[in-house]
């Protein structure tokens, strides 16, 4: 598959050296999700990070939750992130916004988990983002 410029997609992209626009392959760990209620539009929203940002079962060790799920805001499911020692992503320019319309949740996409992610990115609200794309989980953390 070839991307806008006629290049061929081959090598993921490193998250926080993605192009402002165009097609790209890149992969990452999922650092959070975010839920709708029902009162509004149906999508599924991750924010991916390099899989050099910390380790999953650094960031997995707990989940935390953010917004209230009675106010009919989003809710946010994040995998934690308090890890000494580890480098935390320093802006936007390091996250991937990834937005699946018309899905309220995607199997298997949680906080933890480990993506490959192929469409066309854009920047939205400061934040590299990217739209219904094709996806491959190369891993997922084990429920204990």
């Amino acid at each position: 598959m070839a991307d806008a410029a006629g290049n061929e997609l081959g090598a993921p992209v490193p998250i926080r050296e993605l192009p402002a626009r165009g097609r790209v392959l890149c992969h990452g760990f999922i650092e959070s999700v975010t839920y709708v209620p029902a009162s509004q539009v149906a999508s599924f929203t991750a924010i991916v990070v390099d899989p050099d940002a910390p380790p999953p079962e650094a960031r997995a060790a707990g989940a935390g939750i953010k917004g209230g799920s009675g106010s009919g805001a989003a809710v946010a499911v994040s995998s934690g992130g308090a890890h000494a020692g580890a480098p935390r992503p320093s802006g936007p320019r390091d996250r991937l916004r990834v937005v699946w319309l018309g899905r309220r949740r995607i199997p298997g996409v949680d906080a933890g988990t480990e993506l490959r992610l192929e469409g066309m990115v854009t920047v939205r609200e400061g934040l590299p983002t990217m739209f219904n794309p094709r996806y491959e989980i190369l891993s997922r953390q084990e429920e204990q």
